[in-house]
């Protein structure tokens, strides 16, 4: 029971919106949305983790999948996430302030 607790822990920090946009490389954040064909232009780096979770929402659907079944489908992932987003994403605030104004938003397009 203790192994599957980690396993389950180490996945949801995997895709997590703050561990996508503080600890990866901007770039894998970058590809990881336009590879979802996201709508947003940027995520500012203050609370970036619910930005990103929110812009994973804000795209199109892919080929076959069904607009009601998709959003049904996603709606509890990223609300589960963005508990625990807005939770890291509080913790890490003094450092994303300061990568905020020393180096600006992550830029999508």
């Amino acid at each position: 029971m203790k192994i599957q607790a980690m396993v389950l822990a180490a996945l949801t920090l995997a895709g997590c919106g703050t561990v996508q946009t503080v600890v990866r490389s901007d770039q894998a954040a970058v590809d990881s949305l336009k590879e979802q064909r996201s709508y947003c232009g940027a995520v500012p780096r203050i609370y970036s983790g619910l930005a990103y979770d929110f812009c994973s929402l804000h795209a199109p659907l892919g080929k076959g999948m069904d607009a009601d079944d998709h959003k049904n489908a996603a709606i509890p992932v990223v609300l589960i996430d963005a508990v625990v987003s807005g939770a890291l994403d509080t913790l890490l605030l003094p450092y994303t302030v300061y990568k905020q104004q020393t180096e600006g938003s992550i830029v999508i397009n």
